[in-house]
């Protein structure tokens, strides 16, 4: 039931974003809101993740991986339905968070779930979630226009009918949860008996195990795990006394996180409007964001294998850069003439997420480490991603076009590339 769990939590974890890019001009039009406004919008999911995700281990510690990640789909499935009837921008705004929160702690828990009951499968596994992953986002992206049309043209209805998912999730998340299947209330133990905690954490005391874990230069600190198959060198981690802030490889992934997620989000909520202002159909822009995120789906399935059984994922890291760099000088120079051969680029580019996940599990040997790696990492990143939509926004209404937006991306491809060279070592 696992399997069928982490699958369906992982399709809820971008319908609520990608369904908002698909009808993001109707809903300027019905909220009232300007560029600016639009551009705060589709910065809200980095803020959310990087607010929510921290607490994310917390929170596992009391309550269990299952009870956690059930609360946040119910989160998901309640914000999703209530906030296009909330009235008004601020209503809209409050009803998106709390959705946002539950994908930010699902977001975290996934990769740490994937670690602890399948640790000789992390990239299947990460290719597996990566891939449903995937396949909500395109979902949401090419059906939310036709589904709007199907029930009367109205976006709210649109917008509401993905809690249909998180319905789903929670008839299985909620099994597990109760029956206590990751342990239910963490057990304590005294860290030497090789138990674990509901979270997978080991040692009585969080802050007490973090603090030892950390400055012992153990297996679980950030850059101690294997980055590639058996017998390769592990990744450089911090030294004895330092805390994971201070490993240069948890910083290069923080980074690199940041910056992957704010191309993701500037294209799951503004690449149906650029398409759009150059000419194409909104049902048409609409099916062109599904195809760069349903790239993913065979992607982000085969792009974990390839890199857990690499040496080093740097190779990785610049291929997916590139694209987007192609992609970007395309959509800049020429929107509407091959505008699926751009679509295609920014899907490939796109899947430097389920490689940074990949990286997570690669780059510490334990269940704490992934713990606090995939908290630190996500959390670092989100905090990094939350101007770039806003800014893209903004640049958008006061420039009049989207050469000024694009031009910024590309140059923020540059860094990208660089830190997953760093991550990918």
């Amino acid at each position: 039931m696992l399997p069928a769990g982490i699958v369906l939590a992982a399709l809820n974890l971008r319908p609520a974003i990608t369904s908002l890019g698909a009808l993001l001009e109707e809903v300027r039009d019905g909220l009232g809101m300007s560029g600016s406004v639009a551009g705060l919008l589709t910065s809200v999911p980095s803020l959310c993740f990087a607010v929510f995700g921290v607490t994310a281990p917390r929170l596992a510690r009391r309550w269990g991986l299952a009870g956690v990640v059930c609360a946040g789909m119910a989160a998901i499935g309640l914000g999703v339905l209530v906030r296009p009837f909330a009235g008004g921008t601020g209503g809209f705004l409050a009803a998106s968070a709390l959705a946002l929160a539950g994908i930010a702690v699902a977001n975290v828990l996934m990769p740490v779930i994937v670690k602890r009951w399948f640790p000789d499968r992390v990239g299947t596994m990460t290719g597996l979630y990566s891939m449903a992953l995937a396949l909500g986002t395109a979902l949401a992206a090419a059906a939310t226009v036709p589904v709007t049309g199907a029930l009367g043209g109205s976006w709210r209805g649109g917008l509401a009918i993905w809690a249909v998912l998180a319905v789903a999730a929670l008839l299985v998340w909620a099994p597990l949860a109760l029956g206590r299947r990751d342990g239910g209330r963490p057990h304590r133990t005294n860290g030497t008996n090789g138990t674990e905690k509901a979270d997978g954490s080991d040692g009585a005391d969080s802050s007490d195990s973090s603090d030892r874990s950390d400055s012992s230069g153990g297996a679980d600190r950030p850059g101690a795990g294997t980055a590639g198959p058996a017998g390769s060198r592990p990744a450089a981690g911090p030294g004895r006394g330092v805390r994971i802030s201070a490993s240069p490889t948890a910083r290069a992934l923080g980074c690199f996180f940041g910056l992957q997620a704010t191309a993701a989000y500037v294209t799951m909520g503004w690449l149906p409007q650029i398409f759009r202002d150059a000419g194409v159909p909104a049902s048409s822009a609409g099916v062109l964001l599904a195809v760069t995120m349903g790239l993913g789906i065979p992607l982000s399935y085969v792009l974990p294998r390839v890199a857990a059984s690499m040496r080093h994922q740097s190779p990785l890291a610049v291929l997916l850069g590139v694209c987007g760099l192609s992609g970007y000088a395309g959509l800049y120079l020429a929107p509407a003439a091959a505008p699926w051969a751009w679509a295609l680029l920014l899907g490939v580019s796109n899947c430097a997420f389920p490689l940074v996940l990949t990286l997570i599990g690669m780059r510490a040997r334990t269940g704490p480490g992934v713990v606090r790696l995939s908290a630190f990492a996500q959390s670092t990143g989100y905090l990094i991603s939350i101007p770039g939509p806003l800014l893209v926004g903004v640049l958008y209404q006061h420039s009049g076009g989207w050469g000024l937006p694009l031009g910024l991306m590309a140059a923020l491809m540059v860094p990208q590339i660089l830190l997953g060279v760093r991550a990918g070592r």
